[in-house]
């Protein structure tokens, strides 16, 4: 008798990136360790940056980065896709090119061998797709299944890009919708159409390599992609590292139409919550409907790009993105801070 396809979302409690631990609980559990000083780390854990960046020569520093989550995806070669793309996200954000990668996996002794293949086969064939290798890794055994990669990219020191340099004057562009985690939310109580799951499986395995590549020929500033934190977190983060107020134009935010529906309906992710009590102080909604905000603040899996690029270029970036990302956004923009929110929604 042929085994019973197995259903990976339902053996976890959270999915995907909504599973990050908060990344205020984050900042205080980190509160105290010591950081030790070396003049070629360049960007190191105490930061809120995507990546870990040493500099090995004046053309050359390496990025470092490790992600892994549980399932989002029942099928699990899409799960190891979607878990890969997110992982080497992280490298693209810094400016950087992945090269070398590790499989982080747990399993629990149950899961029959064929699923765990596919994970892994799914991560390699996305890490492949990125011009980068495998090279081993390690697994356990666990309750509830996780796959990530850590990974290790190449960059210029004098190109490095961090999501702490925005200027005054800068304008944000952001390269995915929003809406991935409420939809999560959703497929677990299977209220999602078909056509919905193709999209949202269609974005999470889009890598941010094309982004990176057209990025890193334009006056970018600041880089970050935008994950568990939401839009709203990781826009804090930037405004905040940068010393900047940032002010996002909600009309101009690609949503996908039915997260829209369900944020308004109250179908939220754990994680939504999670990165309000982070950032919403910070945040002035001014008159945006709650379930907008809601979706600002959503955990995204696998996210887009979101860049601060100078003024005169920016639409040359834009329209050498077209085409180049599943979507093009023009949502805000970056001015001096002067007190009071960070983060400003009109």
């Amino acid at each position: 008798m042929a085994e019973e396809p197995i259903k990976l979302t339902k053996l976890t409690r959270c999915a995907g990136c909504g599973a990050k631990v908060g990344a205020g609980v984050l900042a205080q559990l980190l509160e105290g360790i010591r950081v030790h000083h070396d003049p070629n780390l360049l960007v190191g854990f105490d930061k809120s940056d995507d990546a870990s960046v040493y500099k090995i020569s004046d053309q050359l520093a390496l990025v470092q980065t490790v992600d892994f989550f549980p399932p989002i995806a029942d099928d699990p070669y899409l799960f190891g896709q979607i878990a890969a793309t997110n992982a080497l996200s992280d490298v693209y954000a810094m400016g950087g090119e992945p090269k070398l990668c590790l499989n982080i996996m747990a399993v629990p002794e149950s899961m029959p061998r064929d699923a765990v293949h596919q994970i892994l086969r799914g991560g390699y064939d996305k890490v492949y797709e990125a011009g980068a290798l495998i090279t081993g890794g390690h697994s356990i055994l666990d309750d509830e299944p996780k796959y990530g990669l850590a990974v290790t990219g190449f960059v210029r020191p004098d190109k490095m890009l961090t999501n702490s340099a925005a200027r005054p004057g800068d304008v944000l562009v952001l390269t995915k919708p929003l809406g991935i985690g409420v939809l999560t939310s959703a497929g677990k109580a299977d209220l999602l159409t078909e056509d919905t799951v193709a999209l949202m499986n269609r974005l999470m395995t889009t890598l941010n390599k094309g982004a990176r590549d057209v990025m890193v020929r334009h006056q970018v500033h600041a880089c970050t992609d935008v994950t568990g934190f939401g839009l709203l977190g990781h826009g804090f983060e930037m405004a905040q590292g940068s010393d900047v107020t940032i002010t996002l134009h909600v009309d101009a935010v690609d949503f996908i139409p039915e997260a829209v529906e369900f944020a308004r309906m109250g179908v939220l992710p754990a994680g939504m919550y999670r990165n309000r009590s982070f950032a919403e102080a910070a945040v002035d909604a001014g008159d945006t409907e709650t379930a907008i905000q809601d979706l600002l603040f959503d955990p995204q899996t696998s996210g887009g790009l979101l860049m601060a690029v100078a003024p005169e270029d920016a639409d040359a970036l834009i329209a050498e993105l077209q085409g180049a990302v599943p979507s093009v956004q023009r949502i805000g923009t970056v001015s001096e801070y002067t007190g009071g929110k960070r983060i400003l929604l009109r």
